[in-house]
């Protein structure tokens, strides 16, 4: 997405004009949006639509690999944890294609990640106000008409542009995901061709490349990190495997999956880290990486499992896991290999690994919103650390001039906890942010959702840190 003046030329019949404004235009169609499209979509009085410049919806397509499963359970769907009833479930896409029974029979609480991204496509194809196709050029505030100026160029089959268009808001949700990272010393050799340095979000594209390589080191120790060497490890040769996977943190560890635990991921503890100083804020969040950045229990017995198997002649797998690494540079040998330069954090000692492949399993960043929102820039309010303000109800806090708002989804992480970027917590944030733009509860929310009280009782004059209601509310039409 850039934020270019938008050139002259034909716009699109997807446009809007200023008399007849959208209430809500959203920006990327992931997961966070799709959830808000559908459960926005029998509220007959609100004019949505959202735009994505992909063709079409697909969720995580190089890491849908064969058996992975999502790591939150089939309730944490679209729409189920605030309205069960609505057509957009999980379950009733089970329904419409004759596979309840099968389902039932299965005994499944966590689905299959492949049948998680058939469910959203599902949902994508079925909802009218999206539309894919849509490269969004720029957005401004036009103080004059109070609504947000969309322009957008639609794209044709092949990405190529076909038209252009602006749409009119009244308030906007930005949706635009996250952004694979790829750690400084390795961005060189991940931009040359010659010799596979890919992330973990393309590896089934370059799959069988990898599984050809004579030797393949992996980065990385959370979950796709274990399920990509556990992949690897499965389709090679006993004794041959020839495998290295390094990781940063002390130890391959495994995710936080307690009960109480999990309690991180309500509304209460999303609700109580909000409302914390942003000093104790970022201090919490590098410390909870074991909440969302470990690895199913389930896989590393998978993993154990095999290794083991791989003992039973004699002799061990050529496979090595070492954690507590870190790649201080890295560079070429030759045409066809791969030389890194690592640091062991505990030993202080230093060492060489030559590889001829390499999968960085090294997660991915809030994708900023600085190009998108530059036309914004001057009326976002930032904190401390130059991030944009985000108030309780998941909106960009503004200059009051501004009388439109800016819902963020998966932006907030700094503002609201590790619970940002959670599946689990799609639908209620979704139903938040719907009820805060319409005035109004269209989706009443549970008080409590937690066992735990997180913090003690806020004085009777309010809870501490609460920013104030800033933007306009929507009256229904009659």
């Amino acid at each position: 997405m850039s934020s270019t003046p938008h050139p002259q030329g034909p716009l699109t019949d997807d446009t809007t004009s200023p008399d007849e404004p959208l209430d809500l235009a959203g920006i990327g169609v992931g997961p966070f949006n799709l959830s808000l499209a559908a459960l926005a979509h029998p509220l007959a009085h609100l004019r949505t639509a959202f735009y994505d410049q992909r063709p079409a919806f697909h969720w995580h397509p190089g890491l849908l690999i064969d058996g992975t499963t999502l790591q939150v359970p089939f309730l944490a769907d679209l729409v189920t944890l605030v309205d069960p009833a609505s057509p957009w479930t999980f379950l009733n896409y089970l329904k419409t294609r004759e596979r309840l029974f099968p389902f039932y029979f299965a005994e499944r609480f966590h689905i299959h990640r492949a049948e998680y991204d058939a469910y959203c496509r599902w949902v994508s194809e079925k909802l009218p106000t999206l539309h894919f196709g849509h490269q969004i050029d720029a957005i401004r505030w036009n103080p004059e008409r109070e609504l947000f100026e969309v322009d957008f160029t639609q794209l044709d089959t092949d990405g190529e542009a076909e038209a252009l268009g602006r749409t009119y808001a009244r308030n906007l949700v930005l949706g635009i995901g996250t952004t694979p990272h790829i750690p400084v010393p390795l961005r060189p050799l991940a931009d040359a061709p010659a010799v596979p340095v890919i992330h973990s979000a393309d590896y089934l594209d370059h799959r069988e490349r990898l599984l050809a390589a004579d030797h393949l080191t992996v980065i990385g120790a959370g979950q796709s990190g274990a399920e990509i060497f556990l992949d690897q490890l499965r389709a090679r040769p006993a004794g041959r495997e020839r495998l290295h996977w390094l990781a940063r943190t002390p130890a391959f560890a495994p995710m936080e999956y307690s009960k109480l635990g999990l309690e991180h991921f309500t509304p209460d503890y999303t609700r109580y880290f909000h409302a914390l100083p942003e000093r104790v804020r970022d201090d919490l969040v590098p410390g909870q990486w074991q909440l969302h950045k470990g690895i199913d229990h389930t896989t590393l017995a998978a993993l154990h499992d095999e290794l083991y198997r791989r003992t039973l002649d004699g002799g061990w797998p050529d496979a090595t896991l070492t954690p507590g690494v870190f790649v201080r540079t890295a560079g070429r040998v030759g045409t066809t290999k791969v030389e890194l330069h690592l640091d062991h954090l505990q030993q202080g000692t230093r060492s060489r690994l030559t590889t001829d492949a390499v999968v960085l399993a090294t997660g991915y960043r809030e994708r900023r919103m600085d190009t998108l929102l530059a036309a914004l820039d001057p009326y976002v309010r930032r904190d401390s650390g130059a991030r944009p303000r985000i108030d309780a109800h998941h909106r960009l806090v503004l200059d009051p001039t501004v009388t439109g708002s800016v819902y963020v989804q998966n932006a907030e992480t700094h503002t609201h906890g590790v619970g940002a970027p959670d599946l689990g917590l799609a639908a209620w944030r979704s139903a938040t942010i719907l009820n805060s733009l319409t005035g109004n509860t269209p989706y009443p929310l549970p008080a409590r959702t937690a066992f735990t009280t997180f913090g003690l009782p806020q004085p009777a004059t309010g809870r501490a840190g609460t920013v104030p209601r800033q933007g306009s509310t929507l009256v229904p039409r009659r």
